[in-house]
């Protein structure tokens, strides 16, 4: 007989995707403020990390590409795991790159989407990311767009088709035209932080989860990257810019997603502990997943 669904943690404190350190303090800071008994969950392990290159890797001009598509499998089989014990998965990173083992486990597993909720659209390609830091290229990689071996990992491009994410509350537009990413593709919904605003942020979250609970996928896993945050409220991440979704916003979409009964799991990425030594951000953060969770039986 399979025990009661609970959540589990999987502690992944990778900073592949990105020159600086710091986020791979983020699973211990969010256990020591509380997160997993104030959710009830188990912790399901943690997750060696390969050693960084800080230079370029010449072929695909992306930092520690190979280690990225050697790592991320393992990462996925973690995943699997906790799905075989009938778990929900909560994958605290670690920096934005994780997303690549997340979603691989359910790419092996079937027809997916994603609500990528992150204060950067995250679609650079590496010859206009300034450092190659594949943390600005999560979302470009894991629905196709970049190099063959970030992207067809297992033989399994593209991880998540793009018609089945769902980009949410991005605020980076002036960095992107700066820099020239590539725009996001036309067939990837796309909610930025102005149109938050002007839909009301919970009718955009109903209105991405509606898109991500169509017929056709099996379900969809939730992003969550803290730089979403108004800046005044979580400045405890590596690349800051002004305004963003207020906790109580945020609380809104996460439950939205949640109580849609379709949501598989959640990654939690960038808080960065180093750049926030009173732990106030921190305690925000948890208060936000405690109160988002809290409603939501797995």
């Amino acid at each position: 007989m399979m025990p009661p669904r609970s959540y589990a943690i999987i502690e992944a404190p990778s900073t592949l995707g990105l020159t600086g350190g710091g986020v791979e303090a983020l699973p211990e800071r969010l256990l020591e403020l509380g997160l997993a008994d104030r959710i009830g969950a188990r912790r399901a392990g943690r997750l060696a990390v390969p050693p960084k290159d800080q230079t370029r890797d010449h072929e695909t001009l992306t930092l520690n590409a190979p280690a990225l598509a050697q790592w991320s499998p393992k990462l996925a089989d973690a995943v699997e795991a906790v799905l075989a014990s009938g778990d929900f998965p909560i994958i605290l990173g670690g920096d934005c790159t994780i997303l690549l083992g997340t979603m691989l486990a359910w790419r092996r597993r079937g027809r997916f989407g994603l609500l990528f909720i992150d204060g950067n659209a995250d679609f650079f390609q590496p010859e206009a990311e300034p450092n190659g830091e594949g943390a600005s290229m999560d979302l470009a990689f894991v629905t196709g767009s970049g190099p063959t071996l970030i992207t067809d990992l297992e033989g399994r491009r593209p991880i998540v088709r793009p018609e089945d994410a769902v980009a949410f509350g991005f605020r980076d537009q002036e960095d992107q035209a700066k820099f020239g990413s590539q725009s996001l593709p036309r067939e990837m919904r796309a909610y930025d932080l102005d149109t938050l605003r002007r839909l009301g942020v919970e009718n955009a979250a109903g209105s991405a989860v509606a898109h991500l609970t169509r017929p056709g996928l099996d379900g969809f896993f939730i992003h969550l990257d803290v730089d979403v945050l108004d800046d005044a409220v979580m400045p405890a991440v590596d690349f800051r810019l002004p305004d963003g979704l207020s906790p109580s916003e945020l609380i809104s979409v996460l439950r939205v997603a949640l109580n849609s009964g379709n949501a598989v799991g959640l990654e939690v990425t960038i808080y960065n502990p180093r750049l926030d030594t009173d732990s106030a951000a921190g305690r925000i953060l948890v208060d936000i997943l405690s109160a988002a969770l809290a409603e939501h039986s797995p």
